[in-house]
């Protein structure tokens, strides 16, 4: 909840498909009465960018010591683009003005069946600038994902995601007093192949890869590959290696064999299944 010496202010909504209804909430924090001037207030993608107005009574408001006072609003949210918002007004007090955010953010859904969905076990430590941070695991949700992580210390990190070479913004880091964070942001799409994780703590960065196997998400992911930044492998083409290690994976031959006489199918030439299930993640890291 945004707060401020004299005044906060919080965001309380219902969602419905093409509408938010619900009330900006303004409360006197002090000792003091506090007058107020109720500014424009409008969503605001959280990646930044101009914002939509929303229509509320601007006026002018007493607000007694510890008292709610509840402005009400509704507005259209069905033609907003994909993504995350939050909402945000602009509060005159006692002469002093300033924008308020709401506190409680929001998505407009992706179209369905367009982002993957399911979990990978990352398993990579990372060495920042004197910080240990393990990467732990990665989330996908139809609407955001998720990374988990630890640092050791407890430090403050910053985190970066991109997947093939795209930024995906990443609009919230959280981390308690343990160590233990969690960074959050857009979904990965199904047409998109690999991520990339970066971690940044001060002036020094290092990095961790994730890679897509393939174009679909349903399933318990394994952890097939790791590859540090700058080895003779990294960024060559990964097609053959994925079918190398989904072949040993399942004690498949690297080629196809001529079945023994006698044996059923004989004449016949075992190949590798044609279509791989969509249970695998390659997943790596560098330090």
């Amino acid at each position: 909840m945004p707060v401020s010496a004299r005044l906060s202010v919080r965001a309380r909504f219902e969602r419905f498909p093409a509408t938010l209804k619900g009330a900006f909430i303004l409360r006197g924090e002090d000792p003091d009465p506090h007058q107020v001037v109720l500014g424009p207030a409008r969503i605001v993608p959280v990646t930044g960018g101009r914002g939509r107005p929303i229509a509320i009574a601007e006026s002018t408001l007493d607000i007694a010591p510890k008292q709610d006072v509840f402005v009400p609003f509704e507005t259209g949210v069905g033609e907003l683009d994909p993504g995350w918002y939050d909402l945000e007004v602009e509060v005159e007090v006692d002469g002093v003005h300033r924008s308020y955010p709401g506190g409680r953010r929001f998505s407009v859904a992706w179209p369905r069946a367009s982002t993957r969905r399911g979990s990978v076990k990352i398993g990579k430590d990372l060495r920042v600038d004197g910080v240990r941070v393990a990467l732990e695991h990665l989330d996908c949700a139809t609407d955001h994902v998720t990374i988990a992580f630890r640092t050791t210390p407890p430090t403050p990190i910053d985190v970066a995601l991109t997947a093939d070479g795209d930024a995906v913004p990443v609009f919230e880091v959280e981390h308690d007093e343990s160590g233990a964070g969690r960074a959050t942001a857009y979904p990965i799409l199904k047409s998109q192949g690999g991520a990339r994780i970066e971690v940044r703590a001060g002036s020094a960065s290092a990095s961790g890869v994730a890679v897509l196997c393939h174009r679909s998400l349903s399933g318990p992911l394994n952890l097939l590959r790791s590859e540090p930044n700058g080895s003779p492998g990294a960024g060559r083409d990964l097609s053959a290696e994925r079918r190398r290690l989904f072949q040993e994976s399942r004690g498949l031959p690297g080629r196809p064999r001529a079945l023994r006489p006698g044996n059923r199918g004989a004449g016949r030439v075992a190949r590798p299944p044609t279509k791989v299930g969509e249970r695998e993640w390659s997943a790596g890291g560098s330090a």
